[in-house]
């Protein structure tokens, strides 16, 4: 199936292939739609309608590549079950769900163990939650950039965020930042 719907490149960026006057057709064959997919998750991408619909389709899609949710259909990116999936294969799958979905401590949670940046794209609720911040800055010491200040002022999200990655120091509250004592006994 490689090739016939898209050339997938190093940089992952897949592009049609409009020229085969049977590409229209495939796009509606469901089992070569599904082997596609399979193969190459961003197949969806071209996809008909109701194929981005189906839940078989898109579940197989995002578990090869947790991006290719941003061509699933709105009803199916509100689907816990795909998002979870997707979530697992791409933390930054997160970006593509619905406002509902990115409040789920349970997608976050999972989406943040997978890259801690996803913490981005949580909900502002859901960066006040210390389980899901401390998970995702032992992932990514810079997702402490998305957490709440609340949070940017708690000793031990710091110090985990900044023993990933020194410099994070830079998103800790300036209390933190100011605290000689914490300063120089953590770092």
């Amino acid at each position: 199936m490689r090739n016939y719907l898209y050339n997938h490149t190093s940089e992952e960026t897949a592009y049609v292939i409009k020229d085969y006057p049977w590409g229209f057709r495939m796009r509606n064959d469901r089992e070569r739609v599904l082997e596609a997919v399979k193969e190459n998750g961003f197949a969806l991408r071209n996809a008909s309608d109701e194929f981005q619909n189906d839940k078989e389709i898109v579940f197989e899609a995002v578990k090869q590549n947790g991006l290719a949710l941003l061509y699933a259909s709105d009803k199916l990116k509100n689907d816990n079950e795909i998002v979870l999936e997707a979530v697992k294969s791409d933390g930054f799958a997160l970006e593509c769900t619905s406002i509902e979905l990115q409040n789920d401590k349970e997608v976050v949670l999972e989406a943040v163990r997978e890259d801690g940046y996803a913490l981005r794209y949580a909900s502002e609720n859901l960066r006040n939650d210390r389980e899901i911040v401390l998970e995702a800055v032992k992932r990514h010491g810079y997702a402490l950039e998305y957490a709440s200040e609340e949070l940017k002022n708690d000793r031990e999200i710091v110090f985990e965020a900044v023993k990933r990655h020194g410099l994070a120091i830079e998103y800790a509250s300036e209390k933190l930042r100011n605290d000689r004592e914490f300063v120089s006994r953590n770092f």
